[in-house]
């Protein structure tokens, strides 16, 4: 039986140059603890999107896969990912305005996006400079904020299967985009995304834009961090929910409950993964057990599951090839 070790030198041998072994990964995360990846590649065109296809093919087992956007919304552990990690590079980060739609490349981070819109009287993706993720890490997970979403303007994408190597363009409605969630899966890369948006003022835009930052600034808190840690129960806010619970401040070993905004979780400088990871899980059950409401995780969480060291969770869903 070939070991993932084994398989996982096939893929970077057939990688070649452009493959990193044992790359750091969680310092890719906006929480920055976290171990390294086995296996790390940087990817700019389709090109590249069918050599890491090809990799794949040619391993002789599965191999864990996951596409990395700009880490905002993941926890890696302190054991790290034994598998493949494919990020999109800087050939990827273009955006285009034409007319009132914005063609984005996977890699370009949302608040550019959304303030080179505003720049150009275009309304409707205000929102997105507060989401410090990238465009494919907002259809991954329908990103949005301030009464909107990614389902609300975009229009088309173009996506590859790196496990097939098939590529699909096509309307939004092939993402199943809900609140927090979209038919995505782990190996499924997007190339680009279109968004629909409204012809209107630059000045009214750009306020919309520096209202948001402002009121970013003054209720969410800086630092080690991925945003909203847990989705909002219908009709309720989790960050409500556990401050209720008593935890606003509460921590365990390197991670603590924001003071600021109770749903969010902060690490120290040079801190643990697992230990936010303990803390997600303290706050689950002291919340069921306050108010009988079960939390669900927002972050994605990778490389916790128990005798699979280095699989995906189902939160970020983990894949094999």
């Amino acid at each position: 039986m070939v070991s993932r070790a084994e398989t996982l030198d096939v893929v970077a041998r057939a990688l070649g140059a452009r493959a990193v072994r044992h790359a750091p990964l969680g310092a890719r995360t906006t929480y920055r603890v976290g171990g390294t990846a086995s296996v790390l590649v940087e990817v700019d065109d389709e090109d590249d999107l069918a050599a890491v296809h090809r990799a794949l093919a040619g391993a002789a087992a599965p191999v864990a896969l996951l596409v990395l956007g700009n880490g905002s919304n993941m926890l890696v552990s302190d054991a790290g990912f034994d598998g493949l990690v494919v990020v999109p590079g800087s050939g990827l980060a273009g955006v285009d305005i034409r007319d009132t739609t914005v063609r984005a490349g996977a890699a370009a981070p949302l608040p550019l996006v959304a303030r080179r819109s505003a720049a150009a009287g275009l309304r409707g993706l205000e929102w997105g400079v507060g989401i410090p993720g990238s465009v494919g890490g907002a259809l991954k997970m329908n990103a949005g904020g301030h009464g909107s979403d990614t389902a609300a303007v975009l229009v088309r994408q173009r996506i590859v299967d790196l496990a097939s190597g098939e590529a699909a363009e096509g309307g939004a409605e092939r993402l199943h985009l809900g609140y927090r969630h979209s038919s995505l899966g782990p190996g499924e890369m997007v190339v680009w995304a279109e968004f629909a948006l409204t012809p209107g003022s630059r000045a009214e835009a750009e306020a919309v834009v520096a209202e948001v930052v402002r009121w970013r600034r003054a209720h969410q808190p800086g630092g080690s961090n991925a945003g909203s840690v847990f989705t909002n129960p219908e009709g309720d806010s989790a960050g409500r929910l556990v401050e209720a619970a008593g935890l606003k401040g509460f921590r365990l070993g390197t991670a603590r409950v924001s003071e600021k905004h109770a749903n969010f979780i902060q690490s120290d400088d040079g801190g643990r993964a697992d230990d936010v990871r303990r803390l997600i899980d303290h706050v689950q059950r002291a919340v069921l057990d306050a108010s009988g409401v079960v939390l669900v995780p927002e972050v994605c969480l990778v490389g916790f599951d128990e005798g699979d060291r280095g699989r995906p969770s189902t939160s970020c869903g983990g894949s094999r090839s």
